[in-house]
């Protein structure tokens, strides 16, 4: 029996906007943008046989539109291939944007739990600007975000 070895890529897609996000605003893109910019960004860069090679293991995972976070999974021996393409994306859907890769891992339990944690740190500078501390006010509109968003991550399977 042979598996199949996976790595995963967990990318935060800063916005060029200024606006401070807010759980309630409308995404200006989704998963299947990213993944669809992805794969235009990989046959701009490395034509079609970095899309052929890369092409069947791609997919995103789980995408949060609050905090702009991403889970990627690629087989193993082209996660250098696709890492390259997502770090030279420069625009989903018309949105101007900064990859960042957060997090490389081997297992899908390791990127849930940097994602975890990023998903908090991401809450908090959005607290900061806001002015707004979480134990300051007892409506916190964060709060149920980062629980739903926890367990959606928690839920992932490989």
């Amino acid at each position: 029996m042979v598996r199949f070895k996976n790595r995963w890529l967990l990318v935060e897609f800063i916005s060029l906007s200024t606006d401070i996000p807010s759980p309630h605003a409308p995404p200006s893109f989704d998963s299947k943008q990213i993944y669809a910019a992805l794969r235009q960004s990989i046959i701009s860069n490395f034509g079609d046989t970095g899309w052929g090679a890369v092409g069947m293991s791609l997919t995103v995972k789980y995408f949060s539109p609050t905090t702009n976070l991403c889970i990627i999974r690629v087989a193993r021996d082209q996660h250098t291939l696709a890492w390259g393409a997502v770090t030279l994306m420069s625009s989903i859907n018309g949105s101007r944007i900064i990859p960042h890769v957060v997090h490389v891992s081997g297992t899908i339990k390791h990127v849930q739990l940097a994602a975890i944690k990023h998903n908090r740190e991401v809450v908090a500078r959005f607290r900061a600007r806001a002015k707004t501390p979480a134990l300051y006010h007892a409506q916190d509109s964060y709060e149920p975000y980062l629980v739903q968003s926890t367990r959606e991550i928690e839920s992932l399977q490989e």
